[in-house]
């Protein structure tokens, strides 16, 4: 399966693991995941652009998925995309591998042939040639078309969310009125897995869209009518696709490079004209009113499991942002440390965050906002912690929630104090090469221009607080395997390259074994 780190890679891994299935993840970087996923899935190094090396993660695998793409990369990505797609095929008919699963753009091929010029989709155009590469390779290939795909931390959703979130009068150039079947990521997973059981004798497309046809302006107003936001759309004939993509990235954080080649994409309808794909398997999408609520709901649920950005081809070169960096409408404080112990070791510090030890770094800068808080009717500081040793979810930790405590991999904190917005703050400890990774990460949702000024406004305040947090906690998590007790002794600090969520490489990759 490749693009394990990413989007719909992420889930589809958790779903064929919890169907029972053996999944191999072929990564470039397997130090970022490997702490990802449970029981039955292996993380291994490798590229699928090295035929070589592919045809060895191969060895044994029955069925690969093809999930990568290179939407972020800043050079001629339809070379890259064919080339990549032709080392894969190759290595998987090397190695005896007896079917490919491929996530394609839903297209009409005649109407993109013929588009010329600035409105030719190159993005969708590499889209059909890397499906045409695969079912040329002699392995028979299920190759999905799907429409737009919404979900909490998709492309499109967040695009939706930010436009809709930010600005209560919209710009809306022709692109938004073109029809589109949008289809929730939960029944993309669910196509995905049942490629794998499908007869196939030879190499299938299929098309793969909601019950239910729409455009961009209509997903947009019905996100607007489930938040209860009164919003204007003013249509004008002016905006190409590429003054659009200009416009979108000064008004919302989406990366600009892959919000150009996502609205170059959405020129043309993607809608389903063959509905083999309903004849063909039991499952039954829902409506886009059903995947909008379902991913509204997904994002209440404070912590969405992947990110179309959590790809490393979706970041700009390659970079892991640290404070300041974006993910759809939230920003992110992201850094990561290693450390000499193991995991267990490394999440001491962090279970006993807060209450009478303090926050381990500037205690009377976060003394000073309980006070404010207090001042503006908020809980302040003072709330303290059930249990020195203990935490677990639902109790409260000073002005914080906890929301998730899984010892040793994952504490997870929501604020409760006044904010124009909502945040959360999560350690992540990880195995690494040298003992244990510790990821902290600071995710605010501002509400508003209020909430945007009240982020930039702290944004110093806030770079020395998490950093030092950070070095703080890993010089304990250090003390805590030398010497046995929490002491900053240790002399880790906080040098670790900062990401959202753990970036992978954009083609790791992912097959599900034989046996």
């Amino acid at each position: 399966m490749t693009g394990a780190s990413g989007y719909v890679g992420g889930r589809l891994v958790e779903a064929l693991a919890r169907g029972g299935r053996r999944v191999r993840c072929v990564t470039r970087r397997p130090e970022l995941i490997a702490g990802r996923f449970g029981p039955g899935v292996e993380v291994v190094a490798g590229d699928v652009a090295d035929a070589a090396g592919m045809q060895r993660a191969m060895a044994g695998v029955d069925a690969a998925y093809y999930l990568v793409h290179a939407l972020g990369s800043r050079g001629r990505f339809e070379q890259e995309e064919e080339r990549a797609a032709e080392s894969f095929a190759h290595a998987a008919r090397a190695a005896g591998v007896r079917r490919i699963v491929y996530l394609g753009g839903l297209a009409n091929p005649r109407l993109l042939a013929e588009q010329a010029g600035e409105r030719a989709s190159a993005h969708m155009r590499s889209r059909l040639r890397v499906g045409e590469v695969l079912r040329g390779s002699g392995v028979p290939t299920v190759e999905f078309r799907a429409s737009i795909v919404i979900g909490a931390g998709s492309l499109s959703f967040e695009l939706i969310r930010a436009l809709v979130q930010r600005l209560p009068v919209m710009i809306t150039p022709r692109w938004v009125a073109v029809q589109a079947q949008p289809i929730a990521v939960a029944d993309v997973i669910a196509y995905l897995q049942a490629a794998l059981e499908v007869r196939l004798e030879t190499s299938r497309v299929f098309e793969i869209g909601g019950a239910a046809v729409t455009s961009y302006r209509g997903l947009m107003q019905e996100y607007a009518r489930q938040k209860g936001l009164r919003r204007l759309f003013v249509p004008v004939p002016l905006l190409t696709p590429r003054l659009s993509s200009l416009w979108l990235g000064l008004v919302t954080p989406l990366f600009a490079r892959v919000g150009r080649k996502l609205i170059e994409s959405i020129t043309m309808p993607s809608v389903v004209r063959d509905r083999r794909a309903l004849d063909t398997f039991r499952i039954r999408p829902c409506g886009f009113r059903s995947a909008i609520r379902q991913a509204l709901a997904d994002e209440d649920d404070r912590v969405v499991a992947t990110r179309w950005s959590d790809a490393l081809s979706a970041s700009a070169g390659g970079r892991r942002p640290g404070a300041g960096a974006r993910l759809g409408n939230r920003l992110i404080d992201s850094r990561v440390v290693a450390v000499p112990v193991a995991p267990e070791q490394a999440f001491v510090p962090v279970r006993r965050i807060g209450g009478g030890r303090g926050w381990y770094y500037a205690n009377g800068l976060w003394r000073l906002r309980g006070v404010l808080d207090r001042m503006l009717g908020g809980v302040g500081m003072k709330r303290g912690r059930r249990d020195p040793e203990d935490l677990r979810a639902g109790d409260v930790l000073d002005c914080w929630r906890v929301i998730a405590c899984d010892p040793p991999r994952v504490l997870a904190l929501e604020a409760e104090m006044r904010l124009p917005g909502r945040a959360w703050l999560q350690f992540e400890v990880t195995p690494c090469a040298q003992g244990a990774s510790i990821r902290q990460t600071a995710l605010f949702d501002p509400a508003g221009l209020a909430g945007l000024a009240y982020w930039y406004l702290l944004y110093l305040p806030h770079l020395l607080i998490f950093r030092g947090m950070l070095a703080a906690v890993a010089a304990r998590a250090g003390a805590a395997g030398v010497h046995g007790n929490t002491g900053a002794h240790g002399n880790a600090g906080a040098h670790g390259n900062a990401g959202a969520h753990g970036n992978a490489g954009a083609h790791g990759n992912a097959g599900a074994r034989r046996g």
